[in-house]
């Protein structure tokens, strides 16, 4: 009877670990509303620190470029760290770093002071991302597509939110009151603190799968491959996040130099596509635990180049309605990227996390500030006209092999 009982106990405990936990899913997506508002909060304010610190559009993307190498470089080292030695609460230290230069930022009277204060929030957005995927991870259970995704969304929509509230309270109040968003790390720091006691009570659900877990899940790949494989991933997220950068970073100077809208009016054009990404964040995710990571990857990447090349040749209406597809179709990937690159190589969550967050973040950065020095030397229309051709490079995602559909279950030796 107690053998019996012990068992009954082991089985469940087991089956409470493969639960996806909800409530910590959701609660990791808002706390990476609030970090990503904070950060959309950059791009936002570059029409008013163009005109007031009297920069061109090279500096203005060397502003975004120092924010997203900040960001980036730390993110592949704090995912390798942590998957030794776990840190739950690395998630409010990060944020704490996010308030310090969201404070300077609010007093930023200068170029390079500004550069200072985006790199403080920077390095809170490296410590955040792979740390709070690894949570998503954690609370996943099965559903890692899904989990990625809810947790993505949550980010997505704080993207769009930033410039939204930048139209409200920033354009026609001024830089300061940035300062009264200081709120939000503060709420930030309150969730991750309790997000954090969550995952230093269930340190056991990271842990590596056996050595026959590949069996029931999906072809495990020799070295070469898997590399090849990680390889070709990183080139589609270059392709994905120099177009984001293009859009996030010079769409507003884009509607405006092309359409003569104000400054507000462009913040709710730009809104309009980043609630597109937000919206299109959730499909990737359970769409791949369904039919496959390769098949979105497919979708997201190569599909939305016709939207893209026409995007440069028509009216203000359409702009909108064409940026609403991109962004759609565009923002299914990275979720199922990054759930491809996790079963690719499990057991090392935060590492890849990190990787491949960093990686995003850097050539995002790398995206503005090249973009910024074409469009210094020929024109923000020229700009797009060349970006339209990125997604083209999806065409790369027919050397992935298949995995994460369901019930593939063959080995290769």
């Amino acid at each position: 009877m107690m053998n019996t009982g012990a068992a009954d106990t082991a089985t469940q405990t087991k089956k409470l670990a493969e639960d996806t936990i909800f409530s910590i899913l959701l609660t990791i997506s808002f706390s990476h509303l609030l970090n990503d508002t904070i950060q959309s909060l950059i791009p936002s304010m570059y029409p008013l620190v163009k005109k007031s610190l009297h920069l061109n559009f090279s500096q203005v993307g060397l502003i975004t470029l120092t924010f997203q190498m900040a960001a980036s470089i730390l993110q592949p080292v704090v995912g390798f760290y942590t998957d030794k030695k776990p840190q739950p609460f690395f998630l409010a230290i990060g944020m704490s770093f996010t308030l310090i230069g969201l404070v300077l930022l609010s007093q930023a009277a200068s170029y390079y002071f500004l550069l200072v204060a985006v790199a403080l929030i920077g390095v809170g957005s490296s410590v955040f991302h792979p740390e709070a995927s690894k949570v998503a991870y954690m609370a996943a259970g099965p559903r890692r597509g899904l989990a990625q995704s809810i947790f993505q969304v949550g980010g997505n929509a704080g993207s769009a939110l930033g410039p939204l509230l930048a139209a409200l309270i920033i354009v026609p109040y001024g830089q300061s009151h940035i300062i009264w968003f200081s709120l939000v790390a503060l709420l930030a720091i309150v969730v991750l603190l309790s997000v954090g006691r969550w995952y230093k009570a269930n340190r056991h659900r990271i842990k590596g799968k056996p050595k026959n877990a590949g069996m029931s899940t999906h072809t495990v790949f020799s070295k070469n491959k898997i590399a090849f494989s990680v390889a070709i991933l990183l080139v589609l997220i270059f392709s994905k996040y120099f177009y984001l950068a293009c859009m996030v970073s010079y769409y507003t100077f884009y509607l405006i130099h092309k359409f003569h809208v104000s400054v507000q009016t462009s913040q709710y054009y730009l809104f309009i596509f980043l609630a597109a990404v937000a919206a299109g964040t959730i499909i990737g995710g359970p769409v791949g635990d369904r039919f496959g990571r390769k098949y979105v990857i497919w979708f997201s990447i190569l599909g939305v180049a016709p939207f893209t090349l026409l995007l440069p040749h028509v009216n203000l209406f359409w702009t909108s309605v064409l940026s609403v597809f991109i962004g759609i179709i565009l923002a299914s990937a990275f979720s199922a990227i990054l759930v491809y690159a996790q079963e690719l190589l499990p057991g090392k969550i935060g590492m890849i996390s990190g990787l491949f967050f960093g990686f995003a973040f850097g050539m995002g950065g790398l995206g503005s500030a090249l973009l910024g020095a074409l469009a210094d030397r020929t024109s923000i229309k020229y700009v797009y006209e060349v970006c339209g051709f990125l997604p083209l490079i999806g065409l790369l995602t027919y050397f992935l092999p298949n995995i994460g559909a369901p019930k593939r279950a063959v080995r290769l030796t």
